[in-house]
């Protein structure tokens, strides 16, 4: 039995087929005669993207630990309210991050240059970060602008997703197993051969989002939104498929 193998590439998922080399002993070994081609294939389907998901926080400071925290809850209540006011739901916001951390001063510095004192504590810093799943793509600007006029001073993303990417990557999977059969049979016919059947299946790949495009506005009481372009996003599927060929 000879092998011919083409791009073989770690998997993360993999199904044995009817007629594979281990299969069980009721089932059609594979002839002396044949060989055996490996093809990975990619197969894609890209879609408009219906989620983007954020994070928004606040960032206060006081000269105590509890001022900072006072300060940075009114501020955290202030935007989850706007939020909420803006059409998200409460599963989709949801507390990802609370840091309270000490400020200090500069350190004093003698007239030889060296420290004769270390830096004191001045303050206290405190920040609230949420995690956000806004589904109205068209409106997103405007929840920036919002959060921003209603304290937010940290913000980060988006990265945009599908809700359900099941009926992308089910297209990939068809995209990628037409290129391997394809291949393979541009191969059969090179080489003289044909191809008998499918030994095995293996997947790989997952779903790909795009790089954010993302810019914040001048001011909170901009005449217009802040410009959000969600361009599209990609699912990705890759197949490891043994094929058995035979002469013709």
């Amino acid at each position: 039995m000879k092998s011919l193998r083409f791009a073989l590439a770690p998997l993360a998922l993999a199904l044995s087929l009817p007629g594979a080399a281990m299969a069980h002993s009721d089932q059609p070994a594979i002839a002396a005669t044949s060989t055996l081609l490996t093809i990975t294939a990619e197969g894609k389907s890209v879609r408009t993207p219906d989620l983007a998901v954020f994070t928004a926080g606040v960032v206060s400071e006081g000269k105590t630990a509890g001022e900072a925290l006072t300060a940075n809850a009114a501020a955290m209540i202030r935007v989850i309210a706007t939020l909420k006011k803006a059409g998200i739901a409460d599963k989709d916001i949801q507390t990802s991050q609370i840091n309270l951390n000490p400020v200090y001063g500069q350190p004093v510095i003698g007239p030889s240059g060296q420290m004769v004192q270390e830096p004191r504590i001045v303050g206290y810093q405190a920040s609230n970060t949420v995690t956000i799943r806004s589904r109205d793509i068209k409106g997103f600007g405007k929840v920036l602008d919002a959060l921003v006029a209603s304290g937010s001073n940290q913000i980060n993303g988006p990265a945009f997703q599908m809700s359900d990417p099941r009926a992308a990557m089910d297209e990939a999977r068809g995209d990628a197993m037409k290129q391997a059969r394809a291949r393979a049979e541009l191969y059969a016919k090179a080489s003289g051969l044909r191809v008998v059947r499918i030994v095995s299946i293996s997947e790989g790949g997952g779903y790909s989002p795009p790089q954010p495009v993302y810019a914040m506005a001048k001011s909170a009481d901009a005449s217009s939104a802040t410009p959000i372009a969600a361009g599209e996003v990609e699912a990705q599927v890759s197949v490891t498929i043994q094929f058995e060929l035979a002469p013709q």
